[in-house]
């Protein structure tokens, strides 16, 4: 298998899109990407592309294939990945695997959604779509009743008392909204910079004991990536980011999770060991972390599943400022889903996106690393747990 490399990326503004389309949106970021990549159109061989629910937000099911028509790459292979938060993650990934093989040279990867544009009740109801529908579905169970009950179960394994809790899971909050205020393509730029604690905690409950606050916002944007060979990135750029490993793992219904436990997903632990066995790497070696923090307690579980904490230390390890930019392992710096935003099957690009900026050393003042990270991470979460998506890019090749 051959080394692959990301040598181009793009992104638009994520917040609502007032005016633009799912094919304007995702034509916007893979433009730039193919622009920053110094391509051609003509030198794009395939498109992958990750979208949710663009039948429910557009009429549109097959979008990969009319954005190929957009952007004049047909008759490319132009195909649509679905893995509901986790889509883009898992498109990018399945980039990477083809241009290892040898089957395409230059690709384009990325992911688009219109979440916003359909109000939240509708997009309430479409988002948990992604849970299991024979048990889930009648019992009403959407992702903040998932979380409530994460946040629940924490409290009790690790005897954390709950009030306590929901001020250490309100620090993530405050973090990632102070990072995302910073972030000219966020969501909420310029506005939560100076969230408080108490603030957090006492905006009204969605499922107890997550309130609006400790919640993502439903999102618009696209985030695109170009990826090749890693022989032939220096042709095209001085700073090319190599794809070191990837996992990714599947989880059933919640009813029948090894241990009841949602605080330790196994889909989560098994895609990121696998990650970690194919890139040669440790926790302890990853300098940046874009993560999926859909909820405050999101983040917590998420790393101590990918092994960065043990079980029941994120909560305190978060309190002791070991998670901020300037901490042991900065987590979400671009803001993360709370704070950028969360345009479901955009996510997992944009993450890379973020984590390819900080590799060049060219994330917004406020945002970038120092000194620049030699080994990034992400983590995309699709569904209660049903699909998880990591990988870990390196400024340089992976080790032999």
């Amino acid at each position: 298998m051959r080394d692959v490399a990301i040598i181009g990326v793009g992104h638009t503004k994520f917040g609502r899109a007032k005016t633009k389309k799912g094919l304007e949106l995702f034509s916007e970021a893979a433009l730039q990407a193919v622009d920053d990549a110094g391509v051609e159109l003509k030198d794009v061989e395939a498109l992958f592309q990750g979208s949710a629910l663009p039948g429910f937000e557009e009429g549109q099911v097959m979008p990969a294939a009319f954005s190929a028509g957009e952007l004049g790459l047909s008759p490319v292979p132009a195909t649509r990945y679905e893995g509901a938060c986790a889509s883009a993650s898992i498109a990018v990934r399945e980039a990477a695997m083809w241009v290892a093989a040898g089957e395409f040279d230059v690709v384009l990867a990325g992911g688009v959604e219109r979440a916003l544009t359909m109000g939240t009740l509708f997009a309430t109801r479409t988002f948990s779509m992604a849970c299991h529908a024979p048990t889930e579905g009648p019992a009403g169970l959407t992702f903040p009743g998932v979380f409530g009950m994460a946040a629940l179960q924490y409290s009790k394994n690790y005897g954390v008392p709950l009030e306590e809790l929901r001020e250490k899971m309100a620090l993530v909050s405050v973090k990632n909204h102070r990072q995302g205020a910073l972030n000219p393509l966020a969501q909420f730029y310029g506005k939560m910079g100076d969230l408080k604690v108490e603030e957090v905690v006492n905006s009204r409950f969605v499922a107890d004991p997550l309130t609006l606050l400790d919640c993502c916002p439903f999102s618009d944007g696209a985030a695109a990536l170009v990826l090749c060979s890693a022989e032939e990135a220096r042709k095209y750029t001085d700073e090319p980011v190599f794809v070191l490993g990837t996992g990714q793992g599947s989880g059933g219904a919640l009813s029948k999770m090894a241990g009841g436990d949602l605080t330790k997903p196994a889909s989560r632990v098994s895609s990121a060991r696998m990650a970690f066995k194919r890139a040669g790497l440790e926790p302890s070696e990853i300098d940046v972390l874009e993560l999926h923090d859909c909820f405050t307690i999101a983040e917590l579980i998420a790393l101590e599943g990918m092994g960065f904490f043990g079980w029941g230390e994120a909560a305190d390890a978060t309190a002791d400022g070991q998670t901020e930019r300037d901490g042991k392992i900065p987590v979400n710096a671009s803001g993360g889903l709370l704070g950028r935003g969360h345009p479901i099957g955009a996510t997992g690009a944009s993450q890379v996106y973020w984590v390819v900026k900080q590799m060049r050393g060219e994330a917004p003042k406020g945002i970038q690393i120092d000194p620049v990270p030699e080994y990034g991470m992400t983590d995309t979460l699709g569904g209660d747990f049903g699909t998880l998506c990591h990988l870990i890019l390196g400024r340089s090749k992976r080790r032999k």
